[in-house]
């Protein structure tokens, strides 16, 4: 699994779990609805680390809450 699947299915998760939609993210995040579709289907080789800031403040999270996930550790893990 790639750092980007891994990403696609952590926003998944959360979105599922505060039962929010993609649009509804898009929109507290102010990210756009193109790049959001290119980042949940790991189209991406990396994401920038200011995207994931504000994916994270359009859950209502921290950047350390959005990463504070066993999928992040993963032995087998790829970075790009």
């Amino acid at each position: 699994m790639t750092v980007c699947q891994a990403v696609a299915i952590r926003i998944r998760a959360l979105l599922k779990e505060n039962k929010m939609t993609q649009y509804r993210l898009e929109k507290n995040s102010g990210i756009q609805h193109g790049t959001m579709n290119s980042i949940l289907s790991a189209r991406n080789k990396s994401v920038e680390l200011n995207t994931l800031m504000m994916i994270a403040r359009g859950f209502g999270i921290t950047l350390i809450e959005f990463l504070d996930d066993p999928i992040f550790t993963c032995e087998e893990l790829e970075i790009e």
